[in-house]
C-alpha cells in the first residue's frame, strides 16, 4: 500500500515540510524527574481514565530518547514535533530545573546533527499541579507565569529551534478541562471554560511577546484544532444550529487572533458565563503570528435543538476510526479554505492530523491499511485545499508513536509506529512506511 500525491503537488516540493508530531506527557515516562502536573492528578481519580492507567511510564522516551531520534531519522522527515514539559523544566519555586532543561537540549542537539528540524509546542496540557492549585486556568496571574516560564526556557534552548507554538489547543485544555471536566483538571461549568480559555489565550499573546524578543528569527506562533460544524439537513434551524456551534467550539479560539473579539455567541450566554476580560487584552492576544497550526481529525453534524441552541447528530452509518471519528476529508478541504477567506491568515501548517486504528501486532508487522486510506484521502483533502489557493507550508502525522491517549488511557492508537508496552520495543507500521516513502519519493 502507497500514499501518493499528483507529481504537479506543491507537496512534494522540498521546501514543503514533512514531520511527524509527539507531546511529552503522552510519551515521556520519568515522572519521578519532574513535579506532579494536573494529568498525573486526574490519572490518580478513579474513573477518569478508561483503562486506569496513568502517563508514570508511557513510552518511556526520556529513557530512550536516543534511540526514539534514530526511529524519527528512518522515517525521512524533515522535522518533529515535541512539547516541553514545563514541569520538568521549571521548578516550584520558578528556578530552571538543569536536569530536565539538559534532556531537551541533548534531544534537539541530537535532531539538529540529524538534520532534522524541531517545532517546539510550550504547552501541551500538562500544567504543573501547584500552579492548578492556585486556581490554574481560572487564575489570571498563571497567564503570567507561563510568560516567565517561557521565557526562561526560551533562553535556556538557544537557537536549538526552527519554530515555536505557544499552546497546543487551546479549546482542549478549556472546554474538556474546565467546562465538561472530561480531561484534566475535571471542572465542569460554563463559566470555567470560558474564563480558562480568555487566559489561556491571553498567555499566549504574552508568550508571544517573549518569542518576538528572545527568539525572532524561529518560526513563532500557536496551534487550534477544528472540528468543522455541519447542518444536519437544509433547514435553516439547523443550519444556524451549526453556525453557532462553529461559532463556540471553533471561532471562540481564533477571532481573537485576527479581529480582536469573540464571536457573537457570546452574547447568547449569561452575563456569569461571559470571561472577565480587562482592557488591553485582544491587543496582546492579537500579537502578530508567523504561522498558524491547525490540528484536524473529524467534523460534527448539528441539528436544532430547543433548549441547548443546537444538537450534535451521530452519524451513525458513517466509516469511524476506533475513537468513533467520523472519516470524513471533504471537511479538511472546507476547513482550511473556509479560514483562508475569513482570516488574514499567515502560512498554515498542519500540525495534526491521523487516525486512532484497532492495530494488531501479527509476526512482527501491523499491516494498517485502514490507516493508510486514512493518511491517503486526508493528504489529497489538504493538496485540494492548496490548488484552490491556501498557503499550506507543511504537514505533520499524528502520531510518531502509540502512546498515552488522555482520558482513553494506552486503549487507543494513533501512531505510525507500534509500541509494545511491556517491552517498550518500536514497531514501523505500515502506514509509517508508507509515510516514509511518499516523503522519499520528492
Amino acid at each position: 500500500m502507497k500514499i501518493t500525491l499528483p507529481a504537479t503537488s506543491p507537496m512534494l516540493s522540498k521546501d514543503f515540510t514533512f514531520g511527524v508530531a509527539t507531546a511529552s506527557f503522552q510519551i515521556e515516562g520519568s515522572a519521578h524527574n519532574r513535579l506532579p502536573s494536573i494529568w498525573d492528578t486526574f490519572c490518580a481519580t478513579p474513573g477518569k481514565i478508561s483503562d486506569g492507567s496513568d502517563g508514570k511510564q508511557a513510552c518511556e522516551h526520556v529513557k530512550l530518547w536516543q534511540q526514539d531520534v534514530e526511529l524519527i531519522e528512518s522515517l525521512g522527515v524533515d522535522a518533529y514535533r515535541l512539547s516541553i514539559s514545563w514541569p520538568r523544566v521549571i521548578k516550584q519555586d520558578g528556578s530552571l530545573n538543569s536536569e530536565g532543561v539538559n534532556f531537551y537540549i541533548q534531544l534537539l542537539d541530537s535532531l539538529l546533527a540529524k538534520g532534522i528540524k524541531p517545532y517546539v509546542t510550550l504547552y501541551h496540557w500538562d500544567l504543573p499541579q501547584h500552579i492548578e492549585d492556585n486556581g490554574g486556568w481560572l487564575n489570571r496571574s498563571t497567564a503570567y507565569l507561563f510568560q516567565d516560564y517561557a521565557s526562561k526556557i526560551v533562553a535556556a534552548l538557544g537557537d536549538r529551534v526552527h519554530s515555536y507554538a505557544t499552546f497546543n489547543e487551546p479549546f482542549c485544555s478549556a472546554f474538556l478541562g474546565y467546562e465538561i471536566g472530561i480531561h484534566a483538571p475535571g471542572k465542569a461549568k460554563v463559566a470555567y471554560g470560558r474564563q480558562a480559555a480568555h487566559h489561556i489565550l491571553l498567555a499566549h499573546g504574552l508568550g508571544m511577546q517573549v518569542l518576538q524578543k528572545q527568539s525572532p528569527h524561529t518560526l513563532n506562533g500557536i496551534v487550534l484544532n477544528f472540528t468543522p460544524c455541519y447542518p444536519h439537513s437544509y433547514n435553516i434551524a439547523d443550519i444556524n444550529a451549526a453556525k453557532k456551534a462553529d461559532e463556540y467550539m471553533n471561532q471562540w479560539y481564533i477571532k481573537p487572533l485576527f479581529d480582536k473579539c469573540y464571536p457573537d455567541i457570546i452574547n447568547d450566554l449569561s452575563s456569569d458565563d461571559r470571561p472577565v476580560v480587562e482592557a488591553g487584552d485582544f491587543d496582546i492576544i492579537a500579537h502578530k503570528i508567523d504561522f498558524l497550526g491547525i490540528n484536524f481529525y473529524t467534523r460534527a453534524v448539528y441539528q436544532a435543538h430547543t433548549e441547548t441552541i443546537y444538537a450534535q447528530v451521530d452519524m451513525v452509518n458513517a466509516p469511524k476510526t476506533d475513537m468513533g471519528w467520523e472519516i470524513y476529508p471533504q471537511a479538511f478541504t472546507d476547513l482550511l479554505v473556509s479560514l483562508s477567506q475569513t482570516y488574514p491568515l499567515p502560512p498554515i501548517y498542519i500540525t495534526e492530523n491521523g487516525a486512532a486504528m484497532p492495530d494488531k501486532l501479527i509476526d512482527g508487522q501491523v499491516n494498517d491499511v485502514d490507516r493508510i486510506d486514512y493518511y491517503q484521502s486526508h493528504l489529497n483533502a489538504v493538496n485540494n485545499a492548496i490548488t484552490q489557493g491556501v498557503n499550506v507550508a507543511g504537514y505533520f502525522a499524528w502520531s510518531l508513536m502509540d502512546n498515552f491517549e488522555w482520558a482513553e488511557g494506552y486503549l487507543k492508537r494513533f501512531g505510525i509506529v507500534y509500541v509494545d508496552y511491556h517491552t517498550q520495543q518500536r514497531t514501523i507500521k505500515a502506514s509509517g512506511k508508507a509515510y516514509r516513502d511518499l516523503i522519499s519519493s520528492r
